[in-house]
């Protein structure tokens, strides 16, 4: 009568370690930094954490910085958050509220795609985002990845 038990245990094993590996795959994706093509600012992991932060509000080239996302929902956002800014999500979130109550700031404006991303940066010269690095097409000028 043991042996069904652990037929049925082995399997139940091997379907939850299976499903592990897959969300691990999007617990490391690359995260693309992506600007307008004609963007000539110099960007290193601080400059892009203040200007995601809102501490920053232009870029080095002296144009204001236009900050577009991901939707929360999206697993690069998390990526991104714990990477480049060094806080989880909810942190970031709870950070932009106290922001956007007290008046000091805007929390970058969300998309719900990596394409929609892509095309908004691409028509604009002061926009900054990130998105998943196999997202990044020719269109954008990817500046860092993480």
């Amino acid at each position: 009568m043991l042996w069904p038990v652990k037929k049925v245990t082995w399997k139940v094993i091997l379907a939850v370690s299976t499903i592990g590996l897959l969300n691990i795959s999007n617990a490391y994706a690359e995260v693309a930094i992506v600007v307008h093509p004609s963007n000539t600012s110099s960007f290193d992991q601080s400059t892009i954490k203040k200007i995601f932060l809102g501490k920053a509000k232009s870029f080095s080239n002296g144009r204001s910085a236009i900050l577009i996302s991901t939707s929360a929902k999206d697993p690069v956002t998390d990526e991104f958050n714990t990477k480049v800014i060094g806080k989880s999500s909810s942190q970031v979130k709870a950070y932009w509220s106290k922001i956007l109550f007290t008046g000091k700031g805007t929390p970058p404006q969300e998309m719900d795609s990596a394409s929609e991303v892509i095309a908004t940066v691409s028509s604009n010269p002061d926009a900054i985002a990130y998105v998943d690095a196999s997202a990044a097409s020719d269109a954008v000028k990817v500046v860092a990845t993480f």
